[in-house]
């Protein structure tokens, strides 16, 4: 087993790591940009370097200067976590260069994954079920409206090299492809540096649906079951669930095969997802595979009982498996919401500042996994999640009805959340009854109904007149107090009658 280990990330992942090293007995190694200083994950490592200034291409994003501390701190590993350097092959193999294991798959493994036309070739030789879409990269518009005689509209325009939401947009009509080759290509070079583009069938009404997988090095690959991605905006998941609720026994075992046979075909070692897309006739299609541990493996870890983390740590250090397909089973069912620091009512505008306050859910079944804290900064410089919430119940209901209970304990001060929609989320009819699909916030979210967002909002602006009311007279009894001149207390009593007259000296309330 490794002694130390540095953590090439930051925010709520680096900290989760960095507790799993410690139930390991391992030392950890954090890294941080100037606007990181006083983060979380560095108060709670062992030790702590700077990589640069709070640019992530300047600090987060800069090899050289991890593997110089990695070097300089004597670790024996790193772990990526997720995002900045995760599925990064160049940085895979530089790490195998300097003598410092990735806990990872391989840097070749990386490289056919990330090249999604190479993923779709793999899977359809492995039998595997892909997206109808083109055989290889489309190299014009030309090109582009050429492919689509075969598959039809809609499909999705999308970067070979594309991930996280970014590099792919929808078309539906032969008049949408020239600004959409043109928006997806400059999106795809400045993103990825890799400007090639594809396309696949747009699945109408289709769920997004992963199977978690986890490899050894010596061939055992087991399926840790289903997770439900469904709720998205804008291509990024929202709302994570743990099994899947659209899927019955018999399509969960077919899923969790293909996911296991598609691992094997790429001779994969360590945590990774394999990403489906399922028709409403029940169909599955390979989407993309993850090379990483994903956000929204804490769902799985709360009902299958394994720690995705320690299970990386003990694969890439050259440990077995211990279980059997056959041993793994899920208990209940789990929910994330990933809490991001943006404001819902402005476009989900990210929200940087300090956090005045902060109060999280607490009580059974309950998991948070927390990247910040009272009196901590949000820097604009990263991604705005700060946190996920994960819940735990004995059926989807329960852990429903416990999610909306804790997302009401959750206060965030200082910044605005996206928890109030979250709450809108999680009393919709349609996601209490698992009726919904990828485009579920689409048909559903309105500018109309932003106001469901805060039901209580008059209450609210009630709240705060009464306040700036007592303010004012608390400032004139202060005045008072002080035994101030005679011409000066008749003033202020003079101020104080209209407060009086308007009740504002009853200390009494109605609750509403």
């Amino acid at each position: 087993m490794f002694k130390r280990i540095l953590i090439a990330n930051r925010g709520e992942i680096a900290v989760r790591i960095t507790r799993a090293c410690r139930e390991l007995d391992i030392e950890s190694v954090a890294i941080y940009s100037e606007a990181d200083r006083d983060s979380l994950h560095v108060k709670y490592a062992d030790y702590a370097y700077p990589v640069g200034p709070a640019p992530s291409l300047q600090s987060y994003l800069a090899m050289d200067r991890i593997l110089e501390v990695a070097k300089k701190s004597g670790v024996e590993a790193i772990h990526p976590g997720y995002g900045f350097l995760a599925e990064n092959p160049e940085f895979a193999r530089a790490c195998r260069e300097h003598g410092i294991v990735f806990i990872g798959p391989s840097p070749e493994a990386i490289e056919q994954m990330g090249d999604k036309v190479k993923a779709r070739a793999l899977m359809k030789a492995a039998e595997i079920p892909v997206v109808p879409g083109s055989d290889g990269v489309l190299n014009s518009e030309e090109e582009v409206a050429q492919a689509t005689e075969t598959i039809g509209y809609p499909f999705m325009l999308k970067a070979v090299a594309g991930g996280g939401g970014k590099g792919l947009r929808l078309v539906r009509s032969p008049r949408a492809i020239r600004s959409a080759y043109r928006a997806v290509r400059s999106e795809a070079a400045s993103s990825f540096g890799d400007p090639r583009l594809y396309i696949e069938k747009y699945l109408e009404r289709a769920r997004h649906v992963e199977v978690q997988i986890l490899a050894d090095q010596y061939g055992k690959v087991v399926h840790l079951y289903d997770r439900e991605c469904s709720i998205q905006r804008r291509h990024q998941k929202i709302i994570e669930e743990c099994p899947a609720p659209a899927l019955d026994d018999r399509m969960r075992r077919r899923l969790g095969k293909l996911a296991v046979r598609g691992s094997r075909a790429l001779r994969y070692v360590g945590a990774g997802t394999l990403e489906f897309l399922v028709d409403r006739d029940g169909d599955f299609y390979f989407l993309e595979m993850n090379t990483r541990l994903q956000v929204e493996h804490a769902v799985t870890e709360r009902v299958v009982g394994i720690d995705l983390v320690k299970a990386q740590i003990e694969v890439a250090a050259g440990g077995y498996l211990p279980w059997r397909q056959r041993h793994i089973s899920h208990t209940g069912h789990a929910i994330e919401c990933r809490i991001y620091a943006e404001d819902p009512e402005n476009d989900f505008m990210p929200c940087p500042g300090k956090i005045e306050g902060l109060r999280l859910p607490e009580g059974l079944g309950i998991r948070n996994d927390c990247g910040v804290y009272e009196g901590a900064a949000v820097p604009i410089y990263y991604d705005p999640m700060i946190a996920k919430l994960i819940i735990w119940g004995e059926n989807r209901i329960e852990a429903i009805m416990r999610m909306r209970r804790a997302l009401r304990e959750y206060q965030v001060r200082g910044i605005k959340t996206n928890i109030p929609f979250h709450q809108w989320i999680l009393r919709h009819p349609r996601f209490m009854a698992g009726d919904f699909n990828t485009g579920f916030i689409d048909d559903e979210y309105r500018s109309a109904q932003k106001e469901e967002l805060y039901p209580h909002k008059d209450i609210a602006l009630a709240s705060a007149a009464i306040a700036a009311l007592h303010r004012e007279q608390e400032r004139a009894l202060r005045l008072l107090e002080k035994g101030a001149g005679e011409r000066s207390l008749w003033r202020e009593a003079g101020k104080l009658e209209p407060l009086r007259q308007r009740g504002g000296f009853s200390g009494r309330g109605r609750r509403r």
